[in-house]
């Protein structure tokens, strides 16, 4: 969840950790410090509560000079997100940033208590230097106590570590929590991922799970968690500051939503061939016509993205398929008759959840296909095939144009897996695959309509409650749409099938609480109607919206409508998703409340 930077440099480091730190605010943060060797030998830090700014006010009172330093935004796990308990954490001789959660802490605090160390935090984190430098006082150079350290912590971490009187050493090591080295003339450096490198360097080097790095000026060591000497490969990374530039608008959210026609287009081109109506997938390590059930697993939006395709490969493939929230399914001992293509979904690929999830289904004999929108990410590393989203850097936390990407993915995967099957001839191939190639330019339409859904946000933000219908693949869009809502406007949202609300949620209608329903003309429009009729009779307010056709039909009942472009209905999932993306950020716009960076929230949830 939380962001590393390191510099190991030739020139003062602390405005450039600053620098990397504002590139990471996208992880969504509660503090923020940074420590350096301030005069070559001694460790000193500075550390704050709330936004970087309050941070840049401290170092504008109080300067930390040095060429070697680490720096971090945390999002509190262990402890309050307090100062004292931002990082990075330190005694006299050690100072570490961490990602992640040590899961044995109290073991090792109690233990180290009894040694004499006196804690001043709540934090696992603390632990971690204490024991480091317990390691230290036992006589331990810093490279050996360091690995001494990290052999016995359990759990998930990311690690950045300086040392007193070491101006040419850091230490890094990841187990659960991702780490990027980068490299310079002369410096190095040390990330949570590219992002934060990106005006450092564009070589980089993802570390392998269990990877300790050691860190000069002019080289990486890097070993296994064997302890063996390893040569890990640079890539030359394609991210640049440039890309989470949120330009001309207001905020990244909107920057991403409006964005969608074009990563989207990118997305469906990497998977299609529209000359010929056929999907053009990577070849697959197993074969696709043989297997028998599917199992999705996910978490938040992209559980929403598996939740379509379950619609999709169910009614087009006719193939079983079971959608799971990664958090619970590793923990219920599913039972995974082998053979089964498990299909995980992540924006990161660094997911905890759901990188444990996969892990298991691996054990279980499953063919693993992973959806990221990250390169070189670990659920990529250990996947059986990858199929990439080009959605590019995600700044926002409310998952937008990473959510229809997947969508845009697990469409074209759906096609794919009911041609192999036999379950669907050239001829449908051809529709779907044309009724996809549409989306991009629908989608640019459905932008045209910011205004309108602009204008009903005032009178929304002063609700309570919302509550979103759906029938079909619309079902998991209004349960997306309630997700978006509670995420960063705070108000209390739930999606429910149409079809639910008499078995219970209808006795919450009443004229104070609005009521979005989604429908698309189809099979099921007739029916989804006839639920809004049931909510408009209790006088609910009812935001209708439909494609122009159910407008005209439907659209005089609602207090308002938005009519969007007709659309072949297997697509409608990603046509749909952008409406309910716009009203959330009006909503939390009117608010005022942080769009962008929710509280609470993360970007990337890389603990359990």
């Amino acid at each position: 969840m939380c962001g590393i930077i390191g510099i190991i440099g030739k020139e003062e480091v602390t405005p450039r950790i600053l620098d990397g730190l504002r590139r990471l605010e996208y992880r969504g943060y509660d503090s923020a410090g940074i420590a350096t060797l301030f005069d070559g030998k001694s460790i000193d830090r500075r550390r704050a509560e709330g936004k970087l700014k309050n941070l840049e006010a401290r170092l504008a009172d109080a300067p930390l000079p040095g060429v070697i330093g680490i720096g971090h935004t945390r999002w509190a796990t262990h402890g309050a997100p307090t100062e004292v308990n931002a990082h990075p954490h330190a005694t006299p001789r050690v100072a570490a940033v961490h990602n992640g959660i040590i899961e044995n802490f109290r073991e090792l605090r109690e233990e180290l208590t009894a040694e004499g160390h006196v804690f001043e935090t709540e934090t696992d984190t603390e632990t971690i230097v204490h024991l480091i430098t317990s390691m230290l006082d036992k006589g331990m150079a810093p490279r050996d106590a360091a690995k001494a350290a990290i052999e016995r912590l359990e759990g998930a971490f990311g690690l950045a570590i300086i040392f007193d009187g070491e101006d040419d050493l850091m230490i890094g090591a990841r187990r659960g929590s991702p780490l990027v080295v980068g490299y310079g003339d002369g410096e190095m450096y040390l990330g949570s991922d590219a992002i934060a490198l990106s005006d450092l360097s564009n070589r980089i080097v993802y570390l392998e799970e269990g990877d300790r790095v050691e860190l000069t000026r002019e080289s990486a060591r890097i070993y296994d968690e064997t302890g063996k000497e390893v040569i890990r490969p640079v890539t030359i990374a394609s991210v640049s500051g440039g890309m989470i530039d949120k330009g001309n608008y207001r905020h990244f959210m909107l920057k991403e939503i409006y964005e969608q026609p074009t990563v989207v287009g990118q997305t469906i081109a990497t998977m299609v061939d529209p000359l010929h109506g056929t999907t053009t997938l990577p070849e697959f390590p197993f074969d696709l016509a043989a297997i028998e059930r599917v199992t999705i697993i996910a978490c938040g939006t992209s559980f929403y993205a598996g939740m379509v395709a379950k619609y999709w490969l169910e009614q087009m493939a006719r193939i079983n398929v079971e959608v799971d929230i990664a958090s619970e399914f590793r923990y219920r001992e599913a039972v995974m008759p082998p053979g089964g293509l498990a299909i995980f979904i992540s924006q990161s690929g660094e997911t905890a959840d759901t990188l444990a999830a996969l892990r298991y289904a691996k054990s279980q004999g499953q063919h693993i296909l992973t959806i990221v929108n990250v390169p070189q990410s670990s659920m990529e590393r250990e996947s059986d095939i990858v199929l990439q989203t080009h959605a590019g850097p995600e700044v926002g936390v409310a998952s937008t144009k990473a959510f229809t990407c997947q969508l845009s993915v697990l469409a074209c995967l759906s096609i794919a897996v009911a041609k192999a099957r036999g379950k669907i001839d050239h001829a449908e191939e051809e529709r779907l695959v044309n009724a996809l190639t549409e989306v991009p330019a629908r989608m640019a339409e459905v932008l045209n309509h910011d205004e309108a859904i602009e204008a009903l946000a005032d009178d929304m933000s002063k609700a309570r409650d919302v509550i979103y219908l759906g029938r079909g693949p619309e079902y998991p869009i209004a349960m997306e749409g309630a997700l978006k809502l509670k995420e960063i406007s705070y108000i209390h949202a739930e999606g429910y099938a149409a079809g639910e609300m008499k078995h219970g949620p209808i006795a919450l209608i009443d004229e104070l609480v609005p009521i979005i329903v989604i429908a698309p003309t189809g099979r099921l429009f007739e029916k989804t109607v006839s639920n809004m009729q049931e909510v408009i009779a209790r006088k609910g307010r009812v935001i209708f919206i439909t494609d122009e056709e159910g407008s005209q039909a439907n659209g005089h009942d609602a207090e308002a409508t938005i009519a969007l472009p007709m659309l072949d209905e297997f697509v409608t999932p990603l046509l749909y998703a952008i409406p309910v993306q716009l009203l959330s950020y009006h909503v939390a716009v009117a608010k005022g409340t942080d769009v962008d960076q929710p509280r609470n929230l993360a970007k990337s949830v890389t603990v359990e």
